[in-house]
């Protein structure tokens, strides 16, 4: 792979290194995940696991409870539509203490047709307070673009309720800096001060990331990007996308007071191999 970034100001270039130096990596939970993570990817890199609707929340766990019995940090989703009830959750924060896994995740999920006792991530995350949970990390999802399902005040309000049962937000997948500077500036004004790891798709193929884009709520940007093919293909290096662009539009304002960007979280979608190829090409041309 080429190098690609490049980086003058000194003092962006030191916030950009740490950002990537801390990373971490989405998975989601298939059969042959962990060996592929095993294979790939340095037990240095920050790890989480995905709640799938077609695996269950107990796949979550179980993959979970693996990758950390090979040394590396993890962190599940919990969903609120896949944990079933109080008791589930009791059982599966026991497991989660049994195995020293001290960071979790907690999203609303998409529905299915299991029965939960949870209405939405606030309920859940409520719940999981009033149990002796142990995690000392709690994040919950951003959605920068807002949400087909619900209006802009209705998506901040949900933040605001829940920032005080988290430690920070993970952003959706927005293809476009501006917008996820402009709405981590709104969070600061409406007094959400949780430190935000901006999502970004990792070092997958063209046609993955157009399959993929549609059903992860990316909204807008995916659509947009769509139309505006010669907009599109600008995101890709040869051999497949790369998130450089999108970093290195943030990479100036992380740790600026208008803001509370901290770093960035790759959605891998399981291309494991090229994604830490770039994770490496991106700390040698950092160094």
């Amino acid at each position: 792979m080429k190098r690609v970034l490049t980086v003058r100001d000194g003092a962006t270039r030191e916030s950009l290194k740490r950002a990537v130096d801390d990373l971490g990596f989405e998975v989601i939970p298939f059969k042959k995940t962990e060996q592929a993570v095993l294979e790939h990817v340095p037990t240095d890199v920050r790890l989480t696991v995905t709640a799938s609707p077609a695996k269950g929340q107990d796949a979550t766990i179980d993959l979970t409870v693996a990758l950390v019995g090979h040394g590396y940090s993890v962190a599940p989703h919990l969903s609120a539509q896949q944990v079933r009830d109080r008791a589930h959750l009791a059982d599966i924060v026991a497991r989660c203490r049994e195995a020293g896994i001290t960071d979790v995740f907690v999203v609303g999920g998409d529905p299915t047709d299991e029965p939960t006792g949870f209405a939405d991530a606030h309920a859940l995350l409520v719940a999981l307070h009033e149990l002796d949970h142990g995690f000392t990390d709690i994040g919950i999802g951003g959605h920068p673009e807002g949400h087909p399902s619900a209006p802009t005040d209705v998506l901040f309000q949900a933040l605001k309720d829940k920032a005080p049962l988290a430690t920070h937000i993970k952003t959706q997948i927005v293809f476009d800096p501006k917008i996820i500077l402009d709405w981590a500036r709104e969070l600061k004004r409406r007094g959400i001060d949780l430190p935000v790891h901006v999502g970004v798709p990792g070092a997958v193929t063209r046609q993955k990331l157009m399959r993929v884009s549609g059903g992860l709520g990316i909204g807008e940007s995916a659509k947009f990007l769509k139309k505006q093919q010669n907009l599109f293909w600008r995101f890709f290096i040869p051999g497949g996308y790369s998130p450089n662009k999108i970093i290195k539009g943030l990479a100036p304002h992380i740790g600026k007071p208008d803001n509370a960007i901290e770093g960035f979280h790759v959605f891998t979608f399981n291309d494991l191999g090229p994604t830490e190829a770039w994770r490496q090409q991106m700390l040698k041309d950092l160094a």
